[in-house]
């Protein structure tokens, strides 16, 4: 099947980001999701959907953040949770013990280099480097420091917040090794990843993305060879 961008919801929702998190492996789902929706992610991403709690909420966005080798989640998460994920990714699985708990809003990862908040303290910055197994810059864009809810990146391109400056793609460009565009989703949200789900075998976005967004996402993340 081809890499394909396609719009989507989830329980009604355009703000699919907030609910999900992907790797090129699995799509970490809310618990109970209805398993129609499961086989539909796990089609169209070409992953496996594993229904999961964090803290005991279904918005695993903000919560969590992964790519190939491993998830660093909010310390909020429970030892019940953090088991499930270890017995279905087989990934490293780390609490991010930082007083800030919205690790996935501070997170932007792929398999190549994560960018974080500047915000986050440097003892928690190592963890993250060995979980993830990436190098690791910190950052913020702008004067806000939801570096991850800024960016939304795969291993094939990223989007960004339109107010980005040229000095701030760069350290994304290198860091990431994509070649980031500027975007919004779901008809103006700057704030990308609450409506983006993807990874390098396709890209879900929320529903009320426009056509002009669509375009220049589709410049962001070019099919795979």
């Amino acid at each position: 099947m081809p890499f394909s961008i396609n719009p989507f919801d989830i329980y009604r929702s355009p703000n699919i980001g907030v609910f999900m998190r992907s790797n090129d492996n699995f799509c970490l789902v809310p618990r109970g999701l209805a398993l129609t929706k499961c086989a539909k992610i796990s089609e169209l991403l070409k992953v496996e959907a594993v229904q999961i709690s964090i803290a005991g909420s279904r918005l695993l966005g903000p919560l969590a953040v992964m790519n190939r080798n491993g998830i660093v989640v909010s310390r909020l998460a429970d030892d019940d949770e953090i088991d499930t994920l270890k017995r279905r990714t087989h990934l490293n699985i780390a609490k991010l013990g930082s007083r800030f708990t919205s690790v996935g809003n501070l997170i932007s990862a792929n398999d190549h280099g994560a960018v974080v908040s500047d915000i986050v303290g440097e003892e928690y910055v190592r963890t993250i480097e060995q979980t993830l197994g990436v190098p690791v810059k910190q950052m913020r864009i702008g004067r806000f420091v939801q570096v991850g809810s800024m960016v939304a990146a795969t291993n094939v391109g990223a989007i960004v917040h339109p107010n980005a400056s040229e000095s701030e793609i760069e350290i994304i460009r290198r860091t990431l090794k994509v070649e980031p565009e500027p975007a919004t989703v779901n008809g103006g949200i700057p704030f990308v990843s609450s409506g983006f789900v993807g990874n390098s075998g396709g890209i879900l976005l929320g529903n009320l993305t426009r056509g002009g967004e669509l375009v220049i996402i589709g410049r962001a993340f070019p099919d795979n060879p």
